[in-house]
C-alpha cells in the first residue's frame, strides 16, 4: 500500500458523547495540520478522546502536574525534524536524523484530549485560544485537536512570539477546515 497520500491520524474514542464531531471529521482536521506542518508523508498520529479521570492520571504521571488538563501531546520526533517555527527553540534533546520517507508507517506521537474539559471550557466561557471564549463544545474539541497536533509538529507557545505565531496558525487551520467542511455539505 502506498503512503503517498500523506500523513494520517487514527482516532480512538475512550470517552463517548458530549460532542458532535465525527471521527472522520476529526481525522481530516488532524491530517490537515500534519500536511501544512510538513509532517513526514508516512507519519501517523493517534488521537485519543478520554474523560477527566484518565487525563488527570496522565497529566500527573507524565507531566508531573496535578489535576485535569484539556490536551496533552506526546511527540516522538524532535522539533528539529520539522521546519523552524516562529518563536520556537530549535534545540534537540539528542541528535536526530531527518525521518526517512518510506511506505512503512512512522509514528509521530500521541494526542490525548479530555472531552469533559472541552465541554466544560466551551460552556463556561473558558475556551478558545484566549481562555475566555464561550462556544460550542465541538469547536473547542477542534481547537484542542489542532493545538495538540501543532505541538507534535514542533510548535511551542512558551515565548510571546511563539504563542502569537502558534495561535495565528491554529486560527488559519481552523478557518480552512471550516471552509472545506462547508464545501462538503
Amino acid at each position: 500500500m502506498s503512503r503517498s497520500s500523506g500523513p494520517r491520524a487514527r482516532i480512538v474514542r475512550r470517552r463517548r458523547g458530549g460532542i458532535s464531531v465525527t471521527a472522520t471529521e476529526l481525522r481530516a482536521l488532524v491530517e490537515r495540520v500534519l500536511r501544512v506542518s510538513d509532517a513526514p508523508k508516512n507519519g501517523e498520529v493517534v488521537v485519543t478522546l478520554v474523560d477527566d479521570d484518565e487525563i488527570t492520571a496522565l497529566n500527573e504521571s507524565q507531566m508531573k502536574k496535578r489535576g485535569a488538563t484539556d490536551v496533552l501531546s506526546f511527540p516522538l520526533l524532535e522539533p528539529t525534524a520539522y521546519p523552524p517555527r516562529p518563536g520556537t527553540a530549535r534545540r534537540a534533546a539528542h541528535a536526530v536524523a531527518a525521518p526517512i520517507v518510506t511506505d512503512e508507517l512512522l509514528p509521530l506521537g500521541d494526542i490525548v484530549i479530555s472531552v469533559d474539559r472541552a465541554v466544560a471550557q466551551a460552556r463556561d466561557g473558558r475556551g478558545g485560544t484566549d481562555g475566555a471564549t464561550r462556544h460550542a463544545p465541538a469547536d473547542e474539541l477542534r481547537l484542542l485537536a489542532v493545538h495538540g497536533a501543532l505541538h507534535l509538529c514542533g510548535w511551542d507557545h512558551r515565548s510571546p512570539a511563539g504563542r502569537t505565531a502558534m495561535w495565528a496558525e491554529q486560527e488559519r487551520i481552523l478557518r480552512a477546515h471550516k471552509r472545506a467542511m462547508g464545501a462538503k455539505r
